[in-house]
């Protein structure tokens, strides 16, 4: 499995933005945003694989993993 695996990564419509955004909570703030939501998975994936390139360039551990948390059934209860 490969490391960005291990992070969950989410594409969300935004109605404020009237575009969709994404965001791999746990380890990168912000993220990309776009009008197309495949193209905006794309991107955070690149996104995700390039900021696990430079934890790795600048010799820090990756932060925990985020992924078998079953974090989308426990956020339907926040909602």
């Amino acid at each position: 499995m490969k490391d960005s695996a291990r992070y969950v990564k989410i594409v969300e419509w935004s109605e404020g933005d009237q575009c969709y955004v994404g965001s791999a909570p746990g380890l990168i703030y912000g993220g990309c945003h776009g009008k197309d939501e495949k193209s905006v998975f794309d991107e955070l994936c690149q996104i995700v694989e390039e900021t696990i390139e430079l934890y790795r360039k600048d010799d820090k551990p990756l932060p925990p993993s985020t992924c078998g948390r079953d974090l989308a059934n426990k956020m339907q209860h926040v909602a």
